[in-house]
């Protein structure tokens, strides 16, 4: 017990302060609101709604699993947030770590990038609405956007990822649902009301994915969309 304290007081006292305490608090801190951060500043969030849109209208139930569509919406996430990833390492973490910079000035410099990211994909009527909620000035140029906090920038951002999300949903259910009418038409007009027209339209949806590619279509539809 007595040897647990002293290594406490060596650890509180190293220089005569407790920077060492405050970075493992900031670093527990930062890794507990990690999964937020991930789903409400990158592209995930409308990477996996999109693709949860996809697997339902296909109608595959449970396939792919909940597992794969996580995994590929993570990495299309860092696929896509490499460029602000790497400018954040560039301009923030490693003058941090060679002691160049402040904490303060470590924080400072990697919200840049992001709010950068962040303002680029946010529609104005969802920065608008967010500012006169705060009683915050709307700004009229990206100097000023840049200026804003972040408790106004990343609910603005996921407003829009969601809108965009549902909107690419709707456009994903479209091509699905016309072979569901013509699939229920079918059996109507033959008077086969009994056999589910799902059990019929499944494999035509599945072979008119698998002929169009449409796995790589809707990734590089869905990347591209990032400005």
């Amino acid at each position: 017990m007595d040897s647990s304290l002293e290594g406490l007081n060596n650890l509180i006292n190293i220089n005569g302060d407790s920077v060492q305490v405050l970075d493992v608090l900031l670093l527990t801190t930062l890794l507990t609101l990690l999964p937020a951060l991930v789903i409400m500043c990158t592209s995930f969030t409308r990477y996996i709604i999109s693709l949860s849109f996809l697997r339902n209208a296909m109608g595959t139930q449970q396939t792919p699993p909940n597992m794969v569509l996580v995994g590929l919406a993570l990495f299309l996430t860092l696929f896509t947030m490499s460029p602000v990833l790497t400018q954040v390492q560039t301009e923030a973490y490693e003058p941090y770590i060679n002691e160049e910079i402040t904490q303060e000035e470590f924080f400072d410099r990697a919200k840049a990038p992001m709010k950068d990211f962040m303002l680029r994909q946010t529609e104005p009527s969802a920065l608008n609405m967010y500012c006169g909620m705060a009683g915050v000035e709307v700004p009229d140029t990206e100097e000023q956007a840049m200026e804003l906090p972040l408790r106004i920038i990343v609910p603005s951002f996921a407003t829009s990822e969601l809108k965009k999300a549902f909107q690419i949903g709707f456009y994903l259910y479209i091509p699905f649902l016309l072979i569901d009418i013509i699939v229920a038409s079918t059996l109507m007009s033959m008077g086969m009301v009994m056999l589910p027209p799902s059990m019929i339209s499944t494999p035509f949806k599945l072979l008119l994915f698998i002929t169009l590619n449409g796995w790589e279509l809707v990734f590089s539809t869905l990347v591209q969309g990032f400005r």
